[in-house]
Parts: C-alpha cells; sequence; structure tokens
C-alpha cells in the first residue's frame, strides 16, 4: 500500500511539474509578446516623430504652375484650409530635387524652399539647428541649411560655399547650359534621422523658385491639432480647396516604410505567439496525462451520478486555471517590463558593459517602449483562447470514459 501511494504521488508530482510548467510558459510568451511590440511600437514612434520633426502633416501643392505664382497666392490657400478646425498654422513651401556640389563631393539631396518666418510653425528645425540659425536664411542672399550628416559628407562647415545644380537646363543662343547657382552655408542641422540629416537642404522660398522655376513645385505646409488625424483632415481639404490643389498627408508620403513597419509587427507577433502556442500543447499533454491517471476516480464519480457533462467540465475548469494564472502573470511581468524598460535596460548595461543601442550607430541612446492597450488585450485573449483550445480534447476524452470498462480493468 505504501509503495502504491508512493508511486502514485509521484505520478502526481510529475503531472503537477507539467502543469506548473505549462503556466510558465504561457506567462513566458505572452510578457515576451507584450515586451517585443511595445519596443516595436517605441521605435516606431520615435522615428516618427523625428521624421514629423522635419516633415509637415500635410501638404498642399498645385502641380503644373510655376513655383512663384503659387508663393503668390499660398495665403489664399491657407485661409481656405484654415476653415477646418482641425488646422493650426500654415507656411509656404518650394520642393525640388537638386545637385550640390563643393570640389570631388556631389551629393542628390531633396530641397525645401521654406519661409523662415513661419516655418517654426510647422515644423521644428529651427530647434534642430546646431550650427547658424534658420532666421539666416533671406531672399535674395542664397543661403541654404543642410544637415550634419551631408555636411561632414560634403566637408563643408558654416561659411562655406557650394554650387547646386537643378535639374533642368537653361536655354541662351549658345545652346543648352546646366542651371546653377552658388549658394552659402548658414547653417547645419540635426534631426537623429539620417535619412533627412544627409540628404535634405534648406533654403529661402523666393530663391528656391528662381532656381527651381520649371522643376519646382510649390504650395502649402500644414500643422494640424492630432497628426494621427492627418488622413481624415486630408480628405476632407480635398472637398473644400480647389481641384487644383492637392493634399497629400504624412502616412501617405510614408506610406512604404509604414507598411514595412506594420508587416514586421503583424511577422513578430506570429512569431513570438509560438511560444504560447508551444505552452498550450504543454497544458493539452498535461490534462491528458491527468485524464490518463484519474481514470479510476472519474469512473467512480460517474456510478455515483455525475455527468459526462460535469466530468468534462471540471477539466475545463482545470485547464482554464491554468491558462488564467499564466496569462495574468505573463500580462502583469510583460506590463512591468515594458513600462519600466528605460530603468532596466541601463542596468544591464552597466551591469555587462555592453551597450544595446549606440548613439553614434542609432542616434537614440535609450530602448524606446510604447506599451498599448490594444496589444496588450490581443495578447491576452489569445492566450486564453489558446488556453481553452487546448482543454477540450482532454476534457471531451474524460467525458467519454465509461465506468464499466474502467473499474474492470483496476
Amino acid at each position: 500500500m505504501a509503495r502504491i501511494r508512493q508511486r502514485r504521488g509521484r505520478r502526481d508530482g510529475f503531472i503537477s511539474f507539467i502543469a506548473a510548467s505549462s503556466m510558465a510558459g504561457i506567462g513566458l510568451g505572452v510578457a515576451a509578446l507584450i515586451v517585443v511590440l511595445s519596443v516595436m511600437n517605441g521605435f516606431q514612434k520615435e522615428v516618427r516623430d523625428r521624421m514629423l520633426s522635419v516633415l509637415p502633416h500635410i501638404e498642399l501643392y498645385v502641380p503644373g504652375n510655376a513655383p512663384e505664382t503659387i508663393l503668390a497666392q499660398w495665403k489664399t490657400i491657407a485661409d481656405a484650409a484654415s476653415r477646418n478646425p482641425e488646422v493650426r498654422a500654415a507656411a509656404p513651401f518650394v520642393a525640388a530635387q537638386g545637385m550640390v556640389v563643393r570640389g570631388q563631393a556631389l551629393r542628390g539631396v531633396q530641397v525645401r524652399g521654406i519661409d523662415p518666418a513661419t516655418e517654426t510653425n510647422v515644423s521644428d528645425v529651427a530647434k534642430q539647428m546646431v550650427e547658424g540659425q534658420l532666421t539666416d536664411l533671406k531672399p535674395g542672399e542664397f543661403g541654404v541649411v543642410v544637415g550634419r550628416d551631408l555636411a561632414n559628407d560634403m566637408g563643408v562647415k558654416v561659411g562655406d560655399t557650394v554650387l547646386m545644380l537643378a535639374p533642368q537646363a537653361s536655354v541662351s543662343p549658345a545652346g543648352f547650359a546646366p542651371r546653377m547657382r552658388q549658394f552659402t552655408i548658414k547653417g547645419i542641422f540635426s534631426s537623429g534621422h539620417y535619412e533627412y540629416d544627409s540628404s535634405l537642404a534648406f533654403v529661402d522660398a523666393e530663391d528656391a523658385a528662381r532656381v527651381f522655376r520649371d522643376s519646382g513645385t510649390a504650395g502649402v505646409r500644414l500643422r494640424i491639432a492630432d497628426m494621427q488625424q492627418a488622413p481624415q483632415v486630408a480628405n476632407q481639404l480635398t472637398a473644400i480647396l480647389p481641384r487644383s490643389v492637392i493634399a497629400s498627408d504624412w502616412s501617405r508620403n510614408n506610406r512604404t516604410w509604414f507598411a514595412a513597419v506594420q508587416t514586421e509587427k503583424r511577422m513578430m507577433f506570429l512569431i513570438l505567439a509560438l511560444i504560447v502556442a508551444v505552452a498550450a500543447f504543454n497544458l493539452l499533454s498535461s490534462l491528458v496525462m491527468a485524464v490518463k491517471d484519474k481514470q479510476s476516480d472519474i469512473a467512480i464519480l460517474r456510478t455515483l451520478g455525475a455527468g459526462p457533462g460535469e466530468i468534462a467540465r471540471i477539466f475545463l475548469v482545470q485547464g482554464a486555471l491554468i491558462g488564467v494564472i499564466g496569462t495574468l502573470l505573463g500580462v502583469g511581468g510583460g506590463m512591468l517590463i515594458a513600462f519600466n524598460i528605460d530603468v532596466i535596460v541601463p542596468f544591464i548595461e552597466r551591469l555587462f558593459g555592453v551597450h544595446f543601442l549606440p548613439r553614434e550607430i542609432y542616434f537614440i541612446s535609450a530602448l524606446p517602449s510604447d506599451p498599448r492597450m490594444a496589444d496588450i488585450v490581443t495578447i491576452g485573449v489569445t492566450s486564453l483562447v489558446l488556453s481553452l483550445l487546448a482543454t477540450l480534447y482532454p476534457s471531451w476524452r474524460a467525458s467519454r470514459l465509461q465506468p464499466a470498462q474502467v473499474l474492470r480493468h483496476d
């Protein structure tokens, strides 16, 4: 009798260990999902904010018209757009593609002609100046403000001159000649976004209209109250503005990048959800083993009057309890890490002497985290559903046991 009890105790202990492992696996998978998605959201928010520190929320432009013509009437377009209550500020712009030459260095750049007086209302470029001031751009002086990476690549500093070439040529009696103009470096900015710091150049809007009069596009840059509403506001502006005016929001201009981020986020969710799925299979295995070990007890309950549904509910409750506890532990642990990652990561870096994000490479010294309730709820529900599905087969199998057959073999 003592040996039977000892053997049964060992079996019960092993089954309990498998159940605890399933619970721990569910918690680990849920926590990993929450932390990873929060970090991905943080990176997306960080990059988006840096992009929008340079880019406007909405651009209104009139293709096919000379930039000088649009600049002369930009206030009319801005006043019409300001009728929308979401619009907070407006500023004129001229957009063009050009090339900058300095000695043997030649770089393609995105030229943005701006009005320094109103540009501060729609972007943060003035706050990102590391040398010079944005207000140093004055009409007729042909000054230019470039990104720090572009300045380093070309070896220029404030006060140096560069040659800017337009894609169109000028026609003269001598033939075609490239349209070019000498510009003076008035300042250097740093947004922390390599794409813009290495390829963006700001000049005065009137100077840009003169140099790029055949290839530039002029319009109005808008800043709205809630940048997340930019697509809706752009559609509303398209309905009230003349058909010649095209409204384009920041999400549409950077559609490829945001689509890639969303795809990566979905794939990461599916990959990490496999951890929860494996834990759910462990839960299924532990319940099957429990049903196998408790056959005699189930048969006795059936002979005492318990129905198949009552037997099934016992194992459903057991499996659901493991899933709920594991999910709650995972959600709690994941949120604890996600909301305190700015403390945890520096501690690990100091402890092991490593740097996960070197500033000179990523321009971000701290690991960003942006936990979102929608992601947390989705992860929790997914974990609970997988846990519940794992309990269905063992519960059904327990309810199908025949007491006579079980007791005959005992």
